[in-house]
């Protein structure tokens, strides 16, 4: 896997159909290395620390493969690396063969796979159409959150290096449709 593009987001406050929402999903490349801290990426906003951000949540990395499925459907859009709110944007991550507790090393930094991304009504936002809520939740192309063992910067072109994976444990995808089974069971 490689890192085709870093991302981060300022805050952004939006009116949604007479409402106000405050997001940071509005992430877009930079040229700058990011640094992958503890709790999040340096310089990205946060603005639900309950959903997004913390130990298990510090890093969201999106497979560009996942891109041309979503593209299909939504042919107009204006398609940037960055769209579904991802830090990382990897040539390929495949959520049926990453395993909770996977290690990589990333350049000088070492990430631990730890749970799927769960849509909510943000990525509607983002996409301008919560049509896509439903459709993200109908796949297993749900991305990667990493937990952050070893602080530093990551940039455009790095390579994610497995050096510890458990096949006994359970899939990113394994863990995406329990989520999804109980939520609308």
């Amino acid at each position: 896997m490689k890192i085709l593009a870093t991302n981060i987001g300022e805050r952004k406050e939006i009116d949604w159909k007479g409402k106000k929402v405050t997001t940071g999903i509005f992430k877009y490349p930079t040229n700058q290395p990011i640094y992958l801290n503890v709790e999040e990426v340096k310089g990205d906003s946060i603005c639900d620390r309950e959903h997004h951000g913390g130990i298990d949540q510090a890093v969201y990395a999106y497979s560009v493969k996942h891109y041309d499925y979503f593209k299909e459907l939504y042919p107009d859009l204006k398609w940037e690396y960055g769209i579904f709110g991802e830090n990382l944007t990897l040539d390929d991550i495949e959520e049926t063969k990453v395993h909770v507790g996977d290690t990589y090393k990333v350049g000088e930094v070492i990430l631990e796979v730890t749970k799927p991304r769960y849509p909510c009504m943000k990525l509607g936002v983002r996409f301008n159409d919560m049509k896509i809520v439903k459709q993200f939740w109908n796949t297993t192309k749900s991305g990667v959150y990493f937990k952050v063992l070893k602080t530093g910067e990551v940039k455009k072109g790095d390579l994610f290096e497995l050096i510890q994976t458990d096949t006994t444990k359970p899939t990113i995808a394994d863990i995406y449709l329990q989520k999804k089974k109980s939520k609308f069971s």
